[in-house]
């Protein structure tokens, strides 16, 4: 059900692989665009049915389609269908992997005084 994602942690980073990085680069343009952080801010409330999402945001299926495509190729959300409609939830598997690497982040940027000497 969940698309199953492997962030790099910092340290990785420097002598990762470029699928590795490419991956990190997508979810952060995933989360790049006000539509697709307030649909992520919708999901937090549970599995939300398209209908739903597109009637809150005011938005033409076509675009909400575009959006959640996005977020999906992402490992962001997931979905599941029920007869003709389709439900969305966030990949909470991803969002822990994510705080795992900005706990890294914030430890590393924690230990940093200055780059220079003087």
């Amino acid at each position: 059900m969940g698309v199953s994602v492997a962030l790099p942690t910092l340290s990785a980073l420097r002598g990762a692989a470029p699928k590795d990085v490419n991956r990190l680069a997508t979810v952060f343009h995933a989360l790049s665009d006000v539509t697709r952080i307030r649909i992520v801010e919708m999901l937090l409330t549970g599995e939300q049915c398209v209908c739903d999402l597109t009637e809150t945001l005011d938005a033409a299926q076509s675009r909400l389609s575009f959006h959640m495509k996005v977020l999906k190729e992402a490992g962001l959300i997931t979905d599941r269908r029920e007869g003709r409609w389709v439900f969305y939830m966030l990949n909470a598997q991803l969002l822990t992997e994510l705080e795992s690497f900005f706990a890294v982040v914030r430890a590393r940027a924690a230990e940093v005084t200055s780059c220079c000497k003087p």
